[in-house]
């Protein structure tokens, strides 16, 4: 698809006029007139206008001519998955796993490598071959090469550190130490739990980014402990195969 014809896709699923959507982004009638039969199109600045009044990316906006992969796991972007800065606006460098609110979330390649195993190996694909590929793939992305340029030094490391000593002195019964955290998208274990009075409630934002891990329960082989954190709480929960019959076992504030 043309840029125009996004662009007006774009206009008519917002429901705005031409006039409407050139009073948003402060140009003229006829500026959006000429974007929409692809005589000109927007210039930077007004593509991040319209990138941020439609939620989707530059790269879309413009027809989608670049295979966007993300330059620290080597996963294809969509919008759906392209991360976002603290303001909202789109980073189209990174997914969302691996750039959350501002702070890169590996800076480890092995840590990442394993991540990345649990989540591709499968029948046809084994984990010594998933290992195998990334270990060769990761090293040609642009943020392996200048990570070191882009180091905080070592204040992340740190909080995640912090974050690990909090869990383990929780000291919740079953549960293995924790050593390890990695990024998790809020819509990928925002589970509802149950309260006493029956009400179903979720407390995670689908949209934001937490530090978290799944571990096997010491006591019980057919549950898992689920934990998850950011810079305001702690959350520790159980639950079966697949997610199911979940049970909030701590929610602390730090």
């Amino acid at each position: 698809m043309e840029t125009k014809d996004v662009i007006f896709e774009f206009r008519k699923k917002a429901g705005l006029s031409q006039d409407e959507l050139a009073e948003k982004v402060f140009v003229t009638r006829q500026a959006v007139s000429r974007w929409e039969t692809g005589e000109t199109v927007p210039n930077t600045e007004t593509l991040k206008q319209l990138s941020t009044l439609f939620d989707v990316s530059i790269n879309t906006l413009l027809g989608s001519p670049r295979k966007l992969v993300c330059q620290c796991c080597g996963m294809p972007l969509e919008d759906e998955t392209t991360s976002r800065e603290p303001d909202g606006a789109f980073n189209e460098d990174y997914c969302k796993w691996c750039y959350a609110d501002g702070e890169y979330m590996y800076h480890d390649m092995d840590a990442l490598i394993d991540v990345c195993v649990k989540h591709m190996a499968n029948e046809s694909f084994t984990e010594d071959q998933v290992r195998a590929y990334m270990k060769d793939m990761l090293p040609k992305l642009d943020y392996w090469k200048n990570h070191k340029e882009l180091e905080d030094g070592g204040k992340f490391e740190q909080f995640k550190e912090q974050l690990i000593s909090e869990f383990n002195a929780l000291n919740v019964k079953g549960m293995p130490k924790v050593d390890k955290l990695n990024a998790l998208v809020g819509s990928y274990v925002n589970l509802e739990y149950k309260l006493p009075n029956g009400a179903a409630v979720k407390f995670l934002d689908d949209n934001a980014t937490y530090l978290g891990n799944q571990l096997e329960s010491e006591s019980d082989s057919e549950m898992c402990f689920g934990i998850l954190a950011n810079a305001d709480f702690l959350l520790v929960s159980t639950y079966g195969k697949g997610g199911g019959q979940p049970e909030l076992l701590v929610y602390k504030k730090r």
